[in-house]
């Protein structure tokens, strides 16, 4: 009994139909909207940023490969999130099915993780946004001082060196970058954690905006960049190994896919929006399933186009499309400050979806006692979880004006992968022990699908470089530590059972 209590899907559904007038959330979202949540969360620092890192450091032209790779790992965890999501439409995501599957002490492992993609996601993306912030800027004849628009820390794996002059460009580690706080980063944080505390409805109508804004972009740069596409930037495809696990080569795309992964990380939040659909059985899937479909293909056909306006070894900047499109010339010059547009408000928000999932992660831990009540509480007028919400931003602020990018897109990948595992693992364990509950959408061929969501994550996992892992296991021994001092002796199960 504790660690391994379950919460009975009986019980979460009768919690879903709740009706509290005070501390229940607003459902007022439909198929649509939740669709453009996840296009809203997906297309964003996988177009506009982490594409041309990965490309530049990984993969090469064959960064298209790593998406499809990533796409097939998040196509099976997603049809594994679909059947979690219309059988328990509840706020939380991949810490409520862990609950009702593998107990507690797993759920809370979840949860803790899910602080890695969600909280440091919005930092990662509101970092990728300041770049074109201040690019933008630029164009209109502002220059913003870089002491007060970039990351005052860089971060390597390994030392790196420039292969013309062979000078050693950063050491391994943390090295200063001569930076004070990245600003920018920091205001949009805190206008998105505004506009959240408002209200979801407003939040999403603003969403919605933002994505036909983007998507427009998107098509516009993929139609007019093919007609000026330079073959030669395609060759070789695959990039030969440097002989260093990971920089290029069949290992390079594992690895770009790892890293380009945080780029569909929008899907599963949607399932954070369960407790707010109007019809989550239905209209769950949909928007799940319909998101990653949609921006999968998008995905592909931009890395193509931008690897193939730009030699891969110049897109390792905070804005690689801007990049790319300045090499077709002044043919398609007009498009520059468009993209810069459409990045500044597409990756605002993503920015905005990634700040609305973790709050309602810390609202589905509250209730269960596995954290203070005060992350629980709704705000009477406005019905959302506003004391997280703020509490996120501030945490999210700070970690977005001090690191770099590179440093936060691995620990938000790494994150995300273990999630994606452990859900795939619930459908199997649910199947096999409650194989008669009402499922609304079935995930197919189980456990085929799950079985291999969990091993094309679990692979990808282990393409990340050591001191992600290191880090991962750290932030997991400061979870436990709360779980074993607090949670367990507050949760409410745990506690019910143990008085019957």
């Amino acid at each position: 009994m504790g660690l391994w209590t379950k919460k009975s899907i009986a019980v979460l559904q009768a919690e879903a139909a709740g009706e509290s007038t005070e501390h229940t959330l607003r459902r007022a979202l439909g198929a649509l909207n939740l669709t453009t949540l996840g296009i809203g969360a997906i297309i964003g620092a996988g177009i506009f940023v982490l594409t041309g890192t990965a490309a530049a450091k990984f993969a090469g032209p064959a960064i298209v490969l790593s998406f499809i790779v990533s796409g097939f790992g998040c196509l099976f965890a997603g049809l594994c999130y679909a059947e979690f999501a219309s059988m328990i439409p509840i706020a939380g995501s991949a810490y409520t099915y862990g609950y009702a599957t593998l107990g507690e002490f797993v759920a809370w492992i979840i949860g803790w993780d899910l602080i890695l993609e969600y909280l440091f996601g919005a930092s990662t993306v509101a970092v990728g946004w300041s770049g074109y912030f201040t690019a933008f800027m630029a164009q209109l004849g502002i220059k913003m001082p870089t002491t007060f628009t970039s990351s005052p820390y860089y971060y390597a794996d390994a030392p790196e060196i420039d292969p013309i002059t062979k000078v050693l460009l950063h050491p391994a580690g943390f090295s200063h970058t001569g930076a004070v706080v990245n600003l920018p980063a920091i205001v949009l944080i805190a206008l998105m954690s505004t506009l959240l505390v408002i209200g979801i409805k407003e939040s999403a109508r603003f969403n919605n905006f933002i994505v036909i804004l983007k998507l427009a972009i998107v098509l516009l740069v993929i139609g007019f960049g093919f007609m000026y596409v330079n073959q030669a930037n395609w060759h070789p495809f695959i990039p030969p190994n440097t002989g260093e696990y990971g920089h290029y080569g069949w290992s390079g795309i594992v690895r770009g896919a790892a890293v380009v992964f945080f780029a569909y990380i929008g899907f599963d939040a949607v399932s954070t929006a369960a407790q707010e659909a109007k019809n989550p059985q239905r209209d769950m899937p949909i928007g799940i399933l319909g998101s990653l479909a949609i921006c999968t293909v998008l995905y592909i056909l931009m890395s193509l186009v931008m690897t193939g306006l730009a030699h891969y070894t110049e897109l390792d900047v905070p804005h690689p499309v801007f990049v790319a499109i300045e090499k077709a010339g002044p043919a398609l010059a007009w498009l520059g400050g468009i993209i810069n547009i459409g990045a500044i408000a597409g990756l605002a928000s993503v920015v905005l979806v990634m700040l609305m999932a973790q709050p309602r992660i810390f609202y589905s831990m509250a209730r269960d006692g596995l954290l203070p009540p005060v992350f629980g509480k709704v705000h009477p007028r406005f019905k959302t979880p506003y004391i997280t919400t703020i509490i996120t931003g501030i945490v999210a602020a700070v970690v977005a004006g001090l690191f770099p990018i590179g440093l936060l897109g691995e620990l938000v990948s790494i994150g995300t992968l273990l999630a994606f595992v452990i859900v795939c693992g619930g459908i199997i364990m649910l199947r096999y022990k409650s194989p008669n509950l009402a499922r609304p959408f079935r995930t197919p061929l189980v456990p085929l699908v799950p079985i291999l969501g969990i091993l094309i994550c679990g692979y990808m996992m282990t393409s990340l470089p050591w001191a992600t892992w290191e880090r991962l296991i750290v932030w997991m021994i400061i979870g436990l530590a709360i779980y074993f001092f607090y949670s367990r002796s507050h949760s409410k199960l745990a506690r019910a059972e143990g008085s019957a």
